[in-house]
């Protein structure tokens, strides 16, 4: 019973106090401590209005959509405008540090004293007091400590985010560029031997040898007769008949030899002293059949081919190389070679030459490439793929190419100092590959460059130093 009495006391006092305070607000009677309440009240509760220029228009209903001039949705409900104050920023700033770039805007604060005004758009125009351009977005304040710095830019954290910056560190490493030509496979020169007769001579068999086929160093190939080969070796054998050795004996086995009989068929004919009717001509060298000519009891010229072989062991690339590419491939550098009937597989070889001539019509010279082809997959006449290093093994300090501006007539790089702090440096490059260039002089190990966004702050430098050439003469310190 008594609690239900002092709730409703306290429910009275209530209404009576309200009816109090509205009947005095209507008749101009102030209440003793009320007004500065309220007054806080509003001003803690009351966001303050919107300022600065409309830098765009944003959906009614909140959805991710924006515009840079006044439009509508499908429905007709106009976008929103957005003004400079409530532009979102990633940058988080005490109330001491609000508080104190708010003094340090001011003329008279000593801490951070305003130099003068620059456009917002970059336009090569100054102030000496704060103002608008034409479009109604102000002045950009330029203070005394920002042109100390010389070249040196200063980008906020929250502004780096946005633009994306990423830097990398300068580091030594080996470069390796490719040159990357058009190549044929040819066979070795020096790998081709031809059988053939030094006097006229009939064929009495061919081997069962046809084009194409493999043959090893020794293996029979043909049978024939030559007379002056039987004469020859009819002399050899009188004058070894006659107790002729060594030197003596000379005469006629220097004209079989002269006339290309092999070796063993003389021992031959010196063991037995007999001369054989028809003499068995022999392969030279392991090989592949090119060419066959011989055929049963035909009559060969002197030097006529017979048979033509080629051992395809290792092979010839003659890699078409350009002009201007010639002074990057060297002797003995590494080479990869990929051929069209072989896809996904690659064959490692090695410059052995440059030939010293450039072709009036390509303006290419040929470069020689040795591939082993132990297997034979590799075939005469093949289209090839060639790769050529041009890299040496020795590291030298490099950076990623997109780290270097180069402008025609200097390169630069944008060096991270910390804190926000960007520097351009002017660097002298040297070569290039696999995505990264030499830095010869400018930078050192482990110096920090921009590789992302670099040109937004290359920009910003340029600026900044043709404004301070601009900057008005009494505002300068």
């Amino acid at each position: 019973m008594k609690r239900a009495v002092l709730r409703g006391l306290t429910l009275a006092a209530l209404l009576a106090a309200g009816a109090g305070g509205y009947w005095a607000g209507h008749r101009g009677f102030a209440i003793p401590g009320s007004s500065t309440l309220f007054a806080t009240t509003v001003a803690a509760e009351t966001p303050p209005p919107p300022s600065g220029p409309v830098i765009y228009y944003k959906d009614p209903d909140g959805r991710p959509a924006y515009s840079a001039a006044p439009t509508r949705t499908t429905g007709g409900r106009a976008f929103l405008p957005v003004r400079a104050s409530e532009e979102g920023s990633f940058e988080e700033t005490p109330p001491a540090d609000a508080a104190m770039s708010s003094a340090a805007m001011s003329p008279g604060t000593s801490e951070r004293r305003i130099l003068y005004y620059r456009n917002p758009m970059g336009l090569p125009d100054t102030s000496p007091v704060p103002k608008k351009d034409g479009m109604g977005m102000d002045y950009i304040p330029v203070y005394d400590d920002e042109a100390e710095d010389g070249p040196v830019v200063k980008i906020p954290p929250g502004r780096l985010q946005r633009t994306g910056v990423r830097t990398q560190a300068a580091e030594r490493r080996p470069l390796d560029r490719r040159v990357r030509v058009p190549g044929m496979v040819q066979l070795d020169e020096r790998r081709i031997a031809v059988v053939a007769t030094r006097s006229p001579a009939f064929l009495d068999a061919v081997a069962n040898v046809t084009t194409g086929d493999r043959v090893v160093k020794g293996q029979a190939l043909a049978r024939l007769y030559a007379p002056d080969i039987a004469t020859a070796g009819a002399q050899y054998v009188t004058d070894l008949n006659g107790g002729a050795r060594g030197a003596s004996a000379g005469g006629g086995r220097q004209r079989l030899e002269n006339l290309g009989v092999p070796a063993e068929a003389i021992a031959e004919i010196e063991r037995t002293r007999k001369v054989p009717l028809s003499m068995t001509w022999r392969a030279m060298r392991d090989g592949v059949v090119l060419e066959r000519n011989a055929v049963d009891g035909m009559r060969a010229e002197p030097g006529a081919v017979l048979f033509r072989i080629a051992d395809i062991s290792t092979l010839w690339v003659l890699a078409d190389v350009p002009e201007h590419d010639l002074g990057a491939v060297r002797i003995g550098a590494p080479a990869s070679v990929r051929v069209r009937g072989r896809p996904g597989v690659a064959f490692d070889g090695q410059v052995s030459l440059v030939y010293p001539q450039v072709s009036e019509a390509t303006r290419t010279a040929h470069v020689r490439i040795e591939i082993a082809n132990p297997d034979g997959v590799l075939l005469p006449n093949m289209y090839a793929d060639v790769a050529i290093g041009t890299g040496d093994a020795a590291p030298v300090l490099a950076v990623p190419d997109d780290a270097v501006i180069d402008t025609g007539m200097r390169q630069v790089v944008i060096l991270e100092r910390g804190e926000g702090r960007f520097e351009p440096r002017e660097v002298k490059v040297g070569r290039r590959g696999e995505g990264f260039i030499e830095i010869r002089d400018g930078l050192a190990e482990g110096d920090l460059v921009v590789v992302a966004a670099n040109f937004l702050i290359d920009a910003e430098s340029n600026l900044k130093a043709a404004l301070r050439g601009l900057a008005p003469v009494e505002t300068q310190p």
